[in-house]
């Protein structure tokens, strides 16, 4: 690389180093599972109910009900009846209690492609829970507690079918939930879905046929359960999910931000923000309530404890609204349940489209990103569009790669004088390095040249590398003949071991370090490079060796013109 030959290996060691960090950092992390002894401790008084508990100053010409009781998994009923709806893009379980949606499939994301007809299931019961939940709560004026008139989502509901298939409609579908209560109450519960859409409208409709005001506020809450830990084998074992965050988010109308389960552990969040939304996060998929926009909204995280795990709770509820008799209102909201498609999440509110994390290089992943998603508009092929992108990151770092590789050609012919220098101070290591200086002056020779132009580009590559990683558009996507899927691993090792015989020949043109360990370093780190990339996705490690490929081609091409 130029100089001293240890920069060269500055460079080339760097991004290995970044790889190797991320895997300690994922190693050291604490498991998602709070510990042994928080969970045997008794549970603060506002994680013993699952529904949302808002300040008396929210409201001040009212009381709110005091929230019911949260049932553990071991407590629900042996059989619920769950409504059936399927779409062209969804297929959901929606409980006649509550009207919560307690499954969802989604059958344009099979879990693999040796099994394309099992769909991803992003929402589930069992000894582990992902569901969502919404319902009403009534503020009364009184000391009567009548917390009765408005369905939580422990409510019951009354359906007239049990199954919906909406998979051939044109137009927009609604299912409808029923919920009668004293004094003439009664709330609408409707689904409304749109063929091709992953966002459904969650309307409570709440007509008042009583003689009293009817005085009451929405909420919609995301529930999850911390599980068990998720495995942290780093991505060089071939687990991308494990590096993905797994928690909660939410947005502020401005801000961005993440809460991991220990956050919530810590410390209930609780604000008044507008325009914002919450969400649940995992690798490639997203589960999120969106609320009118210009409504001051209450946010808020609880954590509910008593089952076999614990279970993290992120929702908001509305302002209140107040139905005289004879009137009626509509509460509406949005779900959006599916994949972290960023062009639909961001039309649907400002800020989602951040739910695909790229990290603290966003500011380089999004720009790449959409390049390459531009470029597969052209050619229909991710991994065509991969190499093109690779091309032109390649051509804007031009310039910079032929000083480096200038600079590594001078080098080469100096690698004899280098030589002869060594052998002539021997183990005097201080009047070596005056006489290279010397000769680097006289020769007028930069020995940082060849370093820095490579270490620039080692962000973009990082930013690539997550949007490999992120990005659900890459997810079993096929290039040519046996790479059927770029967001895992080369199945016959073809990429990396042609990665790793380019390395080899990137080695071959470079300077010749005289430090015999360091040679030897160098001609290793094709090896350790190629054992790494054995279990990177594929389409990384397609980058990588189109990178190679162009670098090799610009340095040779160089060397050839300045020998002649």
């Amino acid at each position: 690389m130029g100089g001293d030959p240890r920069l060269f290996l500055y460079g080339a060691l760097a991004i290995m180093l970044f790889l190797v960090w991320q895997t300690w950092e994922l190693e050291k992390a604490p498991p998602s599972v709070p510990s042994q002894a928080s969970q045997q401790q008794p549970a603060p008084a506002e994680g013993t109910s699952d529904m949302p508990a808002p300040r008396a100053e929210d409201m001040p010409e009212a009381r709110q009900a005091e929230p019911a009781d949260d049932l553990p998994n071991e407590a629900l009923p042996e059989r619920r009846d769950w409504i059936k709806v399927r779409t062209d893009v969804l297929d959901l379980r929606i409980d006649t209690v509550g009207g919560n949606v307690m499954q969802a499939d989604l059958p344009l994301y099979p879990v693999s492609l040796e099994k394309p007809d099992v769909p991803t299931r992003l929402l589930y019961v069992g000894n582990e829970k992902y569901v969502v939940q919404s319902g009403l709560t009534h503020d009364t004026s009184g000391d009567l507690d009548l917390s009765h008139r408005a369905p939580s989502h422990h409510s019951p509901y009354q359906a007239d079918r049990l199954r919906y298939d909406f998979s051939e409609a044109t137009e927009p579908e609604t299912v409808t939930l029923r919920w009668d209560g004293p004094d003439g109450i009664q709330v609408l519960k409707h689904f409304h879905f749109t063929p091709g859409q992953y966002l459904v409208d969650v309307t409570h409709e709440v007509r008042n046929q009583g003689a009293e005001d009817w005085v009451g506020r929405q909420y919609r809450q995301l529930r999850r359960s911390a599980g068990r830990a998720p495995d942290r084998t780093s991505l060089l074992f071939g687990n991308t999910e494990a590096i993905s965050f797994i928690g909660a988010a939410y947005h502020d109308s401005e801000t961005y931000h993440k809460l991991s389960f220990e956050d919530m552990d810590e410390e209930p969040f609780s604000a008044n923000l507008m325009d914002g939304w919450v969400a649940m996060l995992q690798h490639y998929f997203v589960s999120a309530w969106v609320p009118p926009r210009g409504d001051v909204e209450r946010y808020y995280t609880r954590v509910v404890r008593g089952g076999r795990y614990p279970e993290y709770i992120i929702g908001m509820h509305s302002p209140a609204q107040r139905i005289a008799p004879g009137a009626s209102t509509r509460f509406s909201s949005q779900l959006y349940v599916g994949p972290k498609e960023q062009n639909k999440l961001k039309e649907i509110a400002d800020g989602l489209e951040l739910t695909v994390d790229y990290g603290i290089l966003t500011i380089l992943s999004k720009p790449l990103f959409w390049v390459l998603d531009n470029i597969y508009w052209l050619t229909g092929n991710w991994g065509w569009s991969i190499v093109l992108l690779t091309v032109l990151i390649k051509l804007v770092f031009y310039k910079l790669s032929e000083t480096s590789y200038r600079s590594m050609a001078k080098m080469r012919k100096f690698a004899p004088r280098v030589q002869q220098l060594r052998e002539r101070y021997g183990g005097d290591r201080v009047k070596m390095n005056e006489a290279m200086m010397k000769m680097y002056r006289e020769e007028k020779v930069n020995p940082l040249g060849g370093c820095w132009p490579i270490l620039v580009q080692i962000p973009v590559f990082i930013a690539l590398y997550w949007v490999l990683l992120e990005s659900v558009e890459l997810r079993q996507a096929p290039f040519i003949a046996w790479i059927h899927d770029l967001s895992v691993r080369d199945p016959y090792y073809v990429l990396p071991v042609l990665m790793g015989a380019s390395m080899v020949v990137q080695t071959k043109l470079n300077p010749t370090p005289p430090d015999p360990f360091q040679a030897k370093l160098m001609m290793a780190l094709p090896i350790v490079f190629t054992v790494f990339f054995l279990f990177f996705p594929a389409g990384l490690v397609l980058y990588w060796l189109v990178n190679n490929l162009l670098s090799i081609a610009q340095q040779w091409f160089i060397i050839r013109r300045m020998d002649a």
